[in-house]
């Protein structure tokens, strides 16, 4: 089973080496049992005696699909197979860029990986796209959970088979671990920090095992993981990039590409997990294309041209004046705005606090005080967005007002170690007059500027030193260089110098990897249960692994406390409390300058498709659900022919 990239970050995901045979842990010996968990993380694991057999994971112990299930609620089981998809690139994960791409692995730090390779590997688990934090049986028909929590033991198919005909077997999944632990990309390393050792127990099956005060999810992070060929990778060493297409046991194989320029993979006919309940009625395209493109216009032009036939928008501006053209008004391209209910994640301009100019809070203060969001909605963005506040925006673990009682007894060890604004309302941007031009919030940011030892100095904002303050607005692709610019003018007025750099997507990935800037866009968002994933975004450690989502450089006790509570919350309600109270020390700690978030889908498509009457309520669902409208006719009519006595 393949992850789509909402589920992937959903599932808080991160991942990808070489391997030694048998029952080889991760960097160490088979050497003595894991020590017993807490009683908590068994329970929220809903470990129960080694002789049980679950068919699915759940974050806290519940799962919506019973044994036996059929499919998934939102696909259609009789969907044909057939026809083409084909989209410009939508969105990326571990070394993948935008504009360019250079090879087939994407789970390492080398290169820039392909789009759509997620879809030549199958993994353990996969989750249920309508479910809070659900997954089932995919390579594995079961898992056993030991009663501390800390062993699962996965129980392969024996039908799983490589696109080579090799079965998939323990000894590949254990390879896979290895690989992912000890060579994959920094955020696979994070996630799967926890995971001590995969072993394989004869041919088909194979035990992870975790640290003792492990994460709450990583055990479902891990489920999700790829598995890779193990001669493969005695073959392709994993901490290289390469172009070989690898040997996967997906739903789809490599067709053919132009490095660069497009990648397209196609169907495998007699894939061997087509009828598996969480596989029915899912990748029913023949063929799936992704186009390359440096900026959206060209992109967009290209979709009106047909070049490529579903389109999701993400720019106001473009939605608003550029979607009425022949083919929309002749019915042959369909537009529509479809509800978004997963969470709204995080996007803002963050700053790099590794940076010296950026590490008192009140600079990073005064420069988000310079950003007029309220005029930019107005005048850019047709008032199509909404203001980010939090970084759980639109979930119910975003910190509201002051914080409640449960909240405080979290946060009260901590009084002397964050601003006292913590335990009052909780930080949200001010709204600005909509001028564009509001003095009274430019007098604001001047005085903690002032406060924070700058002067102004013939129109320059300069240090004690006399050096002045520049910023550098790093990006790849100009969509939001209005936006950008617009802000530029506004920091040149308080004597900020900032300046809009577009560069190629190789360095730029290259550079934010090596945290080799001073201000970038970023957006991302979390699982409906946050867990392991936190780390990744917000930790010391991650500040300080080349490549983490914290690209912040937060690196705060405070905050790894928090972090660690709710990583071992025992029930919903307990993280949710632990969130808002995170959500509270975040926010305070001014990070980044919050930007905007829609709550819909904007999707544009040629008229040749057809989906489920219901969507997955956490993803859009478009390529692995829909189908091909002419493979539908050409089965209709093949059951409308006459046949033969």
């Amino acid at each position: 089973m393949t992850l789509s990239r909402r589920t992937l970050l959903r599932l808080g995901a991160a991942s990808a080496g070489l391997v030694l045979p048998g029952a080889r842990a991760m960097g160490q010996t088979r050497a003595s049992p894991p020590k017993p968990a807490d009683a908590a993380a068994a329970e929220a694991d809903g470990a129960v005696s080694g002789a049980v057999e679950r068919h699915g994971l759940s974050v806290f112990g519940d799962l919506k699909y019973p044994p036996g299930f059929t499919h998934f609620d939102y696909v259609n089981p009789a969907a044909p197979k057939g026809g083409p998809f084909s989209t410009a690139v939508r969105g990326t994960m571990y070394n993948q860029a935008f504009g360019t791409f250079d090879s087939f692995n994407a789970y390492n730090q080398q290169g820039n990986g392909a789009q759509g390779v997620e879809l030549l590997f199958d993994t353990l688990m996969t989750p249920a796209e309508d479910e809070r934090g659900g997954m089932y049986g995919c390579l594995a028909s079961s898992v056993v959970i030991a009663d501390d929590g800390l062993t699962y033991r996965f129980r392969l198919r024996p039908e799983a088979h490589f696109h080579d005909g090799a079965p998939v077997t323990a000894d590949d999944v254990a390879a896979s671990f290895d690989a992912l632990k000890s060579e994959g990309h920094g955020n696979i390393r994070l996630a799967l920090s926890d995971l001590l050792a995969a072993e394989a127990e004869g041919p088909r099956e194979v035990v992870l095992r975790f640290r003792a005060g492990r994460a709450r999810d990583v055990p479902l992070v891990a489920a999700g993981m790829p598995v890779f060929s193990k001669a493969h990778l005695a073959k392709y060493p994993f901490a290289r990039s390469f172009l070989t297409p690898p040997v996967g046991s997906g739903p789809y194989k490599v067709e053919r590409f132009e490095q660069g320029r497009f990648v397209e993979y196609r169907r495998v006919p007699d894939y061997w997990g087509r009828d598996l309940p969480v596989m029915k009625g899912r990748f029913n395209f023949d063929t799936v294309r992704y186009e390359y493109f440096r900026e959206r216009i060209p992109a967009l032009e290209a979709f009106k041209a047909k070049v490529y036939l579903f389109r999701e928008e993400f720019t106001a501006r473009e939605w608003a004046t550029q979607y009425d053209f022949p083919a929309v008004r002749e019915g042959k391209v369909k537009l529509e705005t479809l509800p978004d209910e997963s969470f709204s994640g995080v996007q803002g301009w963050f700053f790099n606090t590794r940076r010296a100019k950026f590490f008192d809070r009140r600079v990073r203060e005064a420069i988000g005080l310079l950003f007029d969001f309220d005029w930019t909605r107005r005048n850019l963005m047709y008032d199509s967005y909404n203001r980010t506040v939090s970084f759980f925006q639109n979930s119910d673990m975003m910190a509201v007002g002051k914080p409640s009682p449960e909240e405080l007894k979290l946060l009260e060890p901590f009084r002397d170690r964050v601003p006292e604004e913590v335990f009052d309302e909780v930080y949200v941007p001010p709204a600005t007059d909509g001028s564009g031009e509001d003095r009274a919030l430019r007098r604001q940011a001047l005085d903690l500027l002032k406060d924070a030892g700058y002067t102004i100095q013939q129109g320059r904002l300069v240090d004690g030193r006399g050096e002045p303050f520049t910023i550098e607005f790093l990006d790849a692709e100009s969509s939001i260089e209005r936006h950008t610019s617009r802000f530029i003018g506004h920091l040149k007025r308080v004597g900020i110098e900032g300046s809009f750099r577009l560069v190629d997507p190789a360095q730029y990935e290259m550079r934010v990897q090596n945290f080799d800037f001073d201000i970038i866009v970023k957006r991302y968002g979390f699982s409906p249960y946050p867990g392991r994933e936190l780390h990744s975004y917000f930790s010391t450690e991650a500040a300080r692994t080349r490549g983490s989502n914290n690209i912040a450089g937060i690196a705060d006790p405070v905050v790894d406390a928090l972090i660690a509570t709710a990583i071992a919350a025992p029930d919903p309600a307990t993280l949710v409390t632990a969130c808002r109270a995170l959500d509270r020390v975040l926010r305070a700690g001014r990070y980044w300058i919050p930007q905007w978030y829609s709550g819909a889908f904007r999707i544009a498509y040629w008229d040749q498709f057809d989906r489920p009457a219901v969507k997955p309520r956490y993803d859009l669902g478009v390529r692995d659900t829909w189908w091909s409208r002419s493979q539908e006719k050409a089965q209709e009519k093949a059951q409308d022919a006459p046949r033969g006595g």
